[in-house]
């Protein structure tokens, strides 16, 4: 069989966040979290994984663990 209609592979592209309010949320930005004590937050991007890096401790926090299980938005707001 001819294999005109090849399937294109799909490029990975990271994840849309969006905070409490259902803003979106991009590398770069300053959001202020809502669990683990982070405070003010910086947003980094490393591969395709966001992460909420403390401007006051350093401790670094996966986006993933910052999901609210009704709405799937993310437990920060942004500033």
């Amino acid at each position: 069989m001819l294999k005109f209609f090849k399937k294109k592979p799909k490029e990975k592209l990271p994840p849309q966040l969006l905070d409490i309010d259902g803003v979106p949320i991009h590398e770069g930005d300053e959001v202020t979290a809502q669990r683990y004590e982070l405070g003010k937050c910086k947003v980094e991007l490393e591969g395709l994984q966001f992460f909420y890096v403390s401007i006051a401790s350093g401790k670094r926090v996966s986006y993933v663990k910052m999901i609210d299980a009704i709405t799937g938005h993310q437990k920060v707001k942004k500033a």
